[in-house]
């Protein structure tokens, strides 16, 4: 049984008020020692929060002149937004789902922007409606392989993939691919992608590849439906933003 977690209370609450107060005195400096003093912690503690903020995207810069200190890029950080408990639950049932399927982490990063930018009021009131919310999991769950970053990079990038391939007989090749699409089904995430070496479009099941170079080439459009079909344990739903 996994819980959905939101945040740990303590330490999300002093990483929250640290970026409204950057936020609120930005393009104005606080230093470590400032921020140490007004939430009662070390300057390490400070720093340790600084570098976790900034490695979930949180876009803080360290000036390390005589007056140096942090701040905030407010043409790089979201308003207050008016996500309700349940929208910032619901979002975060979504990401736990998500294991490690497509742009997983980006998910998680995401949710904890999303949260630092929520009110207090609501941002407290979701951790405690994600308290009462759980995920139960089987003694032994079938989970798809986990997606490659490079796979997720050359969706993002545009650019195409060399491959190791074991086709369902076993023979191996090497190919050079263009990806178009990811898909789910119950043998697991596939891969729809232009091959060069048959010079048509495949479907290539992630856990029969068996090597995976990302390339600078540059791959030219290709619609995501001009594959028609699928793999056959595929039922083919579209995602979509708005």
């Amino acid at each position: 049984m996994g819980a959905v977690t939101v945040g740990n209370v303590n330490r999300t609450d002093r990483l929250y008020a640290i970026v409204e107060e950057l936020r609120a005195v930005s393009p104005r400096l606080r230093t470590a020692r400032e921020l140490a003093a007004r939430h009662g912690v070390s300057m390490r503690t400070v720093e340790r929060d600084i570098s976790a903020l900034q490695q979930s995207g949180v876009p803080i810069y360290a000036d390390t002149g005589r007056r140096g200190g942090y701040a905030l890029e407010k043409s790089m950080s979201l308003p207050p937004l008016n996500f309700t408990a349940a929208e910032a639950v619901a979002l975060a049932v979504a990401v736990a789902r998500t294991h490690d399927g497509p742009f997983a982490e980006a998910g998680r990063s995401a949710l904890r922007k999303i949260l630092a930018a929520m009110s207090r009021q609501n941002a407290d009131a979701a951790r405690e409606l994600a308290g009462r919310v759980q995920l139960l999991a089987g003694p032994a769950p079938q989970l798809p392989a986990p997606i490659p970053p490079q796979l997720e990079q050359a969706i993002v990038r545009r650019r195409v993939l060399c491959i190791g391939y074991l086709d369902g007989v076993g023979a191996a090749t090497r190919r050079e691919v263009e990806p178009v699409a990811l898909m789910l089904g119950v043998n697991g995430w596939y891969l729809t992608a232009w091959c060069r070496l048959r010079a048509d479009m495949r479907c290539f099941r992630l856990d029969r590849i068996t090597a995976m170079i990302l390339t600078d080439l540059p791959m030219p459009d290709r619609a995501p439906d001009c594959y028609e079909g699928g793999p056959p344990d595929c039922e083919v739903r579209a995602i979509t933003l708005g």
